[in-house]
């Protein structure tokens, strides 16, 4: 079945012919915008709607958008190549691995607090750094963890993949998901932080309490018999943080509260926040005894492992690039209002959390997801009476928590892979926590509405 799904680049570009073509039947039409004085956000004048003259995008265009897609959204394409470039720094000091072999080893005979810690650290690592697949490198450590204090392979992946994805779909800092949509729906950068904090702490505590449930089933009598082959990483020969290292951790700490205090006090955006990222690259690599060249050739590594998410923008911006030219944006965005006329806001927040839930088994990129509907769902949410902020919320939590269960989802059934599980085993695991989540992330979506989430 997998086999027959398009990748997102092909499904995208699929889009981008089938609405090159519509826009010959669609009607081209327009709604009246206005600009709020206090906040410079163009907003839809409500039944302004009109039709105006068609204006079909020849084939010629159909091609343009996608290097036009690429050059509107390069501000956003720059940002997360720049970030996989500092992952790829400081990974390549070392720092990593020997954090988590420390750590390893500190809490070894304390197997409960040392799961609820390694998913506490990854789900950080989600929420404030948007770590998805840049966590791969450390699914055979985990594993070969699990194994080692007589668990299974499910615990080792579930470490990593729920952590990762609590503090992903939460996003209270996920420049990805939350910077991204923010963006695009002109929202204060990382605005609204109180609630996807609370968000972030409900979806890590559940994954933590059904891992250690899951954990309770399993014999550890056992762990004596554990097949040599099983171990992916011999975790005693972990190398433990050098002087270097602790220096390259405290670098990134204050940098992290730098950025913060510039996102909250002196409104940073993307550009301070990518510079920020850029410095703490160059940094930690010479603190982490790496030489010039080395840095210049890790961050270049470290950019390439993101280039498939970063150039994807530009794909699903192509999209946008067709409504937008042919005019027939506007006219989906109104049909679409008028199919959920009459719907109270709570509806349709919902409605909107179900949409991106079948859109991520298509548009399996977060950032590339937001690149995509973003600029309709923040007029929708605009005219169904929904604050832009719960409309992002709706997006981040449809698409973060499908991803771990999406067959689609390349970095998941890249873990998978790692342990040698099957997707169907994965997903029949996951699937009670997948329905306990989406009930949460309702749950926070239908307060999003009571408080009147904003700034707006």
């Amino acid at each position: 079945m997998l086999k027959r799904i398009p990748s997102a680049y092909v499904l995208l570009f699929y889009i981008i012919i089938v609405l090159g073509i519509a826009s010959y039947f669609i009607p081209a039409g327009t709604f009246e915008r206005q600009i709020d004085s206090s906040t410079g956000i163009s907003y839809v004048v409500i039944d302004s709607y009109e039709e105006i003259e068609k204006n079909p995008v020849s084939i010629f265009d159909i091609f343009k958008a996608i290097p036009k897609g690429m050059m509107e959204s390069s501000d956003i394409i720059i940002f997360v190549l720049i970030i996989g470039g500092c992952f790829g720094v400081i990974q390549a000091t070392g720092t990593t691995d020997a954090f988590f072999g420390s750590l390893v080893r500190k809490y070894e005979g304390n197997e409960k607090m040392l799961i609820i810690i390694i998913m506490s650290v990854f789900s950080l690592a989600g929420g404030m750094l948007g770590t998805a697949e840049e966590a791969l490198p450390f699914y055979p450590l985990m594993i070969s963890l699990s194994l080692t204090i007589g668990y299974d392979k499910i615990t080792g992946v579930a470490m990593l993949l729920l952590g990762t994805g609590a503090g992903f779909a939460a996003g209270f800092l996920n420049p990805f998901t939350t910077g991204i949509s923010q963006h695009i729906s002109e929202l204060p950068l990382f605005s609204g932080i109180g609630l996807r904090i609370i968000a972030h702490i409900v979806f890590l505590s559940t994954s933590i309490i059904y891992v250690l449930m899951h954990t309770n089933k399993i014999d550890k009598g056992n762990k004596d018999n554990l097949r040599e082959q099983d171990h992916f990483v011999d975790i005693k020969k972990m190398p433990d943080l050098n002087q270097r290292q602790k220096r390259v951790i405290v670098i990134v700490i204050i940098l992290f509260v730098f950025m913060c205090a510039g996102i909250f006090k002196y409104q940073f955006q993307m550009l301070e926040i990518a510079t920020t990222f850029f410095i703490m690259a160059i940094i930690s690599g010479l603190i982490g005894g790496l030489k010039p060249g080395r840095i210049s050739s890790e961050f270049v590594k470290g950019a390439s492992h993101l280039a498939y998410g970063a150039l994807i923008i530009g794909f699903a911006r192509g999209v946008t690039v067709i409504m937008t030219d042919a005019n027939i944006m506007d006219t989906i965005i109104n049909t679409l209002s008028k199919a959920i006329e009459g719907f109270n806001p709570l509806a349709s927040v919902i409605g909107m959390l179900f949409l991106h839930v079948i859109l991520s088994v298509f548009i399996s990129s977060g950032s590339g997801q937001a690149a995509a509907t973003m600029p309709i769902m923040k007029t929708l949410a605009d005219i169904t009476g929904i604050t832009r902020q719960s409309g992002v919320l709706a997006f981040q939590f449809g698409d973060g928590l499908t991803n771990i269960i999406n067959p689609t989802s390349g970095y998941m059934i890249a873990a998978l892979a790692l342990a040698d599980i099957e997707w169907k085993d994965w997903a029949k695991w996951f699937a009670p926590l997948y329905i306990i989540w989406l009930i949460e992330g309702i749950a926070i979506l239908i307060i999003s509405i009571i408080i009147n989430y904003g700034p707006f």
